[in-house]
């Protein structure tokens, strides 16, 4: 290996928009040859890739990444910059150990898995407060798709409340580039949600502030809205046994889907076809194991007596569109067509946003989970008097009417050995309508699909 084994200044290079390196200093050249790069393209996947999602979200990305160089492992922190059709590569803390040694944890790591285990979804910004990363939860809670979010600032997505000593800890905390916990935020756009931000500074190579990774747990109904540190008294509801084992489980298997995933993209070469079966099927139950786990907890919370969703005005148009929307990537791979509800139509109702999103998420996904591959699932919205309805009909094998009741009890599935939810759904989901003054139901036969009616108090407009 000629390249030195630590370089102290940043070694710098330049991809195009066809993802060729057409300039880079001698030590970028050199790993890029030994990785392949024919042609001239860029074919260090760690850096391709930061490459690749700068030049999409046009923003800097800037991120740790660990190079395989023969018998050596690379150290690298990359910051890759937009520039017109062409990305600007930086590269700092080039340091190389032999392959065969397990780098230390950088204790900004550490810190990431202890707010990792109690978060409901995670986060990853740059220094500019830009959001560059969001786990797969974020969107549920949100309520809007990934690639909204990510590019804008977080305080773009909310708007920070000052703690009880009056400052705002994020605003302190990238001051100053340290970490920071009990962050108030609030989402913004008019949209319900409440949390408590956590975050730890990324440090780059060069010694350089780079952003901050962090955790976002939910504030409930209910529940206390002062800022305070993780380590304090948490509230009755999330002391409960099913929330304690959530968030300790959360972050462990939502670890094993990623790197299952990454492993079955083969993102430095092809592998055996029998691999990537592995590697799908892990993937697929660590999902099922978090879907039970997010179920039980959820479980937990509504069927406690303290449990109150809000009566807030909603438009369960605009639900029904967002929830499809979420679900339009798990559409297109089953190859299955939405047909929704018209930018142009809406149905004002009374409900909670949150939770009425969720009933339809549950809906629309379980329309596309039994609907055969290049089927449809039809939204359909009504009102009828003072009830507001949204109507997800499937083209699945249907239900007997024998099995219609059951499949809204605990643990009920009409065929457990087919693939599929963990049988809580439905009953969450019914619980749910009627707490808000609604109601599901279901409308079906054999070979003849099925169609859920969601029903919520209808609200005058105007």
């Amino acid at each position: 290996m000629s390249t030195a084994l630590h370089t102290e200044q940043p070694v710098t290079g330049r991809v195009d928009a066809e993802g060729r390196l057409v300039a880079a200093d001698p030590p970028l050249a050199e790993l890029n040859a030994r990785a392949g790069g024919e042609g001239g393209l860029l074919s260090v996947p760690q850096i391709a890739a930061l490459a690749r999602l700068a030049r999409r979200l046009g923003i800097t990305i800037s991120r740790a990444a660990i190079a395989a160089d023969g018998d050596y492992d690379i150290d690298l922190w990359v910051r890759a910059d937009p520039a017109g059709d062409d990305v600007e590569l930086s590269i700092t803390g080039w340091s190389a150990r032999p392959a065969q040694l397990a780098s230390p944890v950088a204790p900004a790591e550490r810190e990431t898995d202890f707010l990792r285990a109690a978060a409901d979804w995670t986060w990853e910004t740059d220094d500019a407060l830009r959001v560059t990363a969001l786990s797969g939860a974020a969107a549920a809670n949100i309520g809007r798709p990934s690639g909204e979010l990510v590019g804008k600032q977080l305080t773009r997505i909310f708007r920070f409340r000052e703690s009880e000593d009056g400052a705002l800890p994020i605003l302190t905390a990238l001051a100053e580039h340290r970490r920071f916990d009990g962050q108030i935020a609030e989402l913004r756009a008019g949209r319900k949600g409440r949390y408590l931000l956590s975050g730890v500074p990324l440090i780059d190579g060069m010694g350089r502030f780079a952003g901050f990774r962090g955790a976002a747990v939910s504030l409930r109904a209910g529940e206390a809205t002062a800022a305070a540190p993780a380590s304090s008294t948490p509230s009755p509801k999330a002391s409960a046994f099913a929330e304690r084992l959530g968030q300790a489980l959360r972050a462990p298997l939502a670890y094993i889907v990623e790197n299952a995933e990454r492993l079955r993209s083969q993102p430095e070469g092809p592998l055996r076809r029998d691999y990537t079966g592995y590697a799908s099927d892990i993937a697929t139950a660590g999902r099922h194991l978090l879907s039970l786990i997010d179920d039980l907890v959820d479980l937990q919370s509504i069927e406690g007596p303290e449990f109150r969703p809000e009566a807030e005005p909603i438009d369960l148009a605009d639900l029904a569109r967002r929830a499809a929307g979420l679900l339009s990537v798990r559409a297109a791979d089953r190859s299955v067509r939405i047909d929704g509800a018209g930018t142009d139509e809406s149905l004002a109702a009374t409900g909670d946003f949150t939770r009425a999103l969720q009933v339809l998420m549950n809906l629309i996904a379980n329309a596309i989970r039994y609907t055969p591959e290049g089927g449809q699932v039809w939204i359909r919205l009504e009102r009828e008097g003072d009830i507001a309805a949204v109507i997800v009909a499937d083209q699945g094998k249907g239900i007997a009417a024998a099995d219609q009741e059951r499949i809204f009890e605990k643990f009920e599935r009409v065929d457990p050995s087919e693939p599929g939810g963990t049988g809580l759904g439905l009953y969450i989901a019914r619980r749910l309508a009627r707490a808000m003054g609604g109601d599901i139901s279901v409308d079906s036969a054999p070979g003849q699909g099925a169609r859920f009616t969601f029903t919520l108090p209808a609200r005058r407009e105007g």
